[in-house]
Order: C-alpha cells, then structure tokens, then sequence
C-alpha cells in the first residue's frame, strides 16, 4: 500500500497516458479536487449538491463504495446506470491494448468517471482522492479549487516527521492557478503546503469561521463566517460536530469557486438533498442501529463524540467492530470507547486486506475487554440485534468494507428475539 514519504514504484504515467489515448476528456470540465484524511467523502457530497443547486450540471467521484461500484460516479446525484458503467469499462478495455504500461483498477475506475462526466459535458466535476494526493490517480486532474479537509496518521509508518510527509503528499493536488480551501488550520504542516504555488488560499478558522456549531433536531445548527458573508442558523442534517465543520469547508469551496456568497436558500435546499451512507447513519429502530465507517482514531473519537452528545443512554449500548490491516486495533478500540459499551462484538469484513478476527479480538483482551467473536458481519449485527432490546443502541464501526456489508441487511433483517 502506498505510504506518505515512500515513493517507490508511484507515479502518475498510467493514468497520463490512458487519458492521452481517450483524448484527455478531463480538460473539458472544471474541477474542484478533494483531499484529507477524514470528511472528505462527506465534504465532497456537500461540494456537489450546492453546485447543483445553483444550476450547474456535475459529476461526482468519490471512494470506496458502500454497496455498489456505481456509487463512486454521480450526475446530478444519481448514480452511473449499469449500462453506461459497462460500456464505458468497454471502450477502456478496447484501447488498452494501445498502452505501454497497463493501468491499475483505481486508473481504470478514475478514467471510466472522467471519460463519462465528459460525455455528459458537465460543467464542474467534484473528485475525490482515492488516497493521499500528489500520486493518486486523480491528480491527472487539474484543480480550479483543492481542498484539503485535515491531515491525519492514515497511510504513513508513523516515523519522525510523518505529518510533514502527509502534508507534502496531500499538498501534491494544489495547481498554481488554484485557489487552495484547508477545512483545518493545519499550523504544524502550513510551511509543506504554502511551498506549492497557488492563486489564493482560505484556512478555516481564519478566513471562513465557524463561529456556531449546535446539535438540532436530526443534525447540527452552525453559524458561519466566509470571505464573501454571514450565514445564521444553517441546518446541516447529519450528525456530529465534524459534519457542521465538513459543511463550512464545502461552503467555502463553492464561495471560491464562484468568487462570490451562495444564497442561504441554495445552501440549505443542497444540504437537505444530500445522502451520505455510512457516516453516522441510522439505517433502524427499536433498537437503534447506525452505521458509521470510522477507519482511524480521529474519526473513531468523533464517532464517540457523537454518540456521547447526541443520543440519550437509554438502554444497553453494543458495539460491532471490524478493521482492515495497518490499523492499531488496540489504539482504534480506545479511540471509540469499546470499553464503556455493554457488549463488544468484533468482526471482519470479506476484503483481502481484513484484519483477522483473533488479532482484534486479541487486542481487546490487552485492554480488559471482553468481547464476541461473530467472523461474518452480517452475523455478527444479527446477533447484535438478537441480544438488544427496542430502547437499545447498536453502532457498526471501524471500517467502510464492514459497515458496506452490513449496510442492506440493517434497514431489512428481521430477527427472531425469541
């Protein structure tokens, strides 16, 4: 797996010369391009909804799928048919033969989003880094906006300096003629980012402000400050303190996009429209059950966070966890509070890159915690739902791959409590 600062075997020249062969579709449309470890699946969807409702036509690539590869290419927020997903994989397969160096399965995936978006002619397409930035497929791309939402630990061996390294590869998507939109003030690592040339550059905090950030009815109230106004009790309907920052970022980009403040009315009519499966998302009731794919100690922290603040304890809490390699299973399970919930359940997802059952069930007996073991996660949320009552509350984390399975059979399963 690619690791930030271990560029070996990395490049760009794939994806350039397969986008050569089609033609270069991607210089057809504009771009905003976003990167980060945490919220950038969410901050991309914000990104393309407010777009869209100020008329624009987009396109929206975002990874991993949930359920269905569809969903990683939009238009308009409706997900690519099979039949247009097949034959576009068809033309890439007809000119592979064309190409010196074969291309890998994000190339084809990212190429078959940019060929289709501009078939379609889209006006803006909003892309999101598969992972990390400068050598990602994406960055065949040429961003009129980049963000980068945060900088955090994923994809690095954690040595001295890893920030700057992360940083560095992140920064990698900035163009100089783009205007720069960081979601987080990012002080350690400004001096990486600042070495990429750059039209403008917004860092949240300074140049657009969320001065208020509330829990509400089925979400969050913020206040927010940009460069270009004031926007007073803006209804963000998803859960937790880091979507109300997800959407300020988003708000931002659009502002630099156009250069110029969105109506209220557009923000809030975009945001309501928004779907975003697996973060934070409550798929039933009696007993409560969401599913969030926190796959790393911050976002598992902001999936605690959230619970804590914003469902009441009515009854037993129960956790289902599965993780992917390269995770610490101990630092993830701290991370979300395992140890405060009623039951424990681990998991793992059907993905070649799972972690083994018995290594998290392991790190869960260095901690004290005593846990389940249930191999398959569609098992291990039956047997969650069969141990809980209706006021009880069952959350599916640390990882997308796991909440992915699970996500059909939470809104449908039935299970015999008996």
């Amino acid at each position: 797996m690619p690791t930030a600062g271990r560029t070996e075997g990395l490049g760009l020249d794939a994806i350039r010369e397969l986008m050569h062969v089609l033609g270069d579709p991607q210089e057809s449309f504009r771009v905003i391009h976003v990167t980060g470890t945490n919220g950038k699946g969410s901050t991309s969807r914000y990104t393309s909804a407010m777009l869209a409702a100020t008329g624009l036509s987009v396109g929206t690539y975002t990874s991993p799928n949930i359920e269905r590869i569809n969903e990683r290419l939009a238009y308009d927020g409706r997900y690519i048919s099979d039949e247009d997903f097949a034959r576009v994989i068809t033309l890439l397969a007809d000119v592979e033969p064309l190409l010196t160096i074969r291309p890998g399965r994000f190339d084809l995936l990212t190429a078959a989003a940019l060929v289709w978006f501009a078939e379609l002619g889209v006006d803006v397409a909003v892309v999101e880094v598969g992972m990390l930035g400068r050598f990602d497929s994406t960055n065949i791309v040429h961003a009129d906006v980049a963000v980068i939402t945060n900088i955090g630990k994923d994809h690095t061996d954690g040595a001295d300096g890893w920030w700057l390294h992360v940083a560095s590869e992140k920064a990698g998507i900035i163009e100089p003629d783009s205007h720069v939109v960081l979601g987080d003030p990012m002080t350690d690592v400004r001096d990486v980012v600042d070495l990429e040339p750059r039209r403008d550059i917004w860092v949240a905090g300074t140049d657009f402000v969320v001065e208020s950030n509330l829990p509400a009815v089925g979400g969050r109230v913020i206040d927010l400050r940009t460069p270009h106004g004031f926007y007073e009790q803006l209804h963000i309907p998803f859960h937790g303190v880091h979507q109300g920052d997800n959407a300020a970022t988003a708000i931002a980009a659009v502002e630099a996009f156009f250069d110029r403040s969105l109506e209220p009315e557009v923000i809030t009519e975009a945001l309501e429209s928004v779907e975003l499966p697996a973060r934070f998302e409550v798929v039933s009731r009696e007993p409560t059950v969401i599913l969030d794919g926190a796959h790393n100690p911050p976002g598992a922290i902001a999936a605690r966070r959230t619970l804590d603040s914003e469902f009441a304890r009515l009854g037993s809490w129960v956790l289902v966890i599965g993780l992917l390699q390269g995770k610490d299973p101990v630092e993830m399970l701290e991370a979300i509070g395992a140890d405060d919930f009623d039951a424990v359940i681990v998991t793992q997802p059907d993905w070649s890159r799972a972690l083994p059952v018995a290594e998290l069930a392991a790190a869960a007996g260095e901690l004290g915690i005593q846990v389940e073991v249930v191999p398959n996660a569609v098992d291990a949320l039956r047997r969650a739902k069969a141990v809980t009552a209706d006021e009880d509350l069952v959350l599916v984390a640390g990882s997308l791959y796991v909440v992915g399975e699970v996500r059909a059979a939470a809104r449908s399963l039935d299970v015999d409590r008996g």
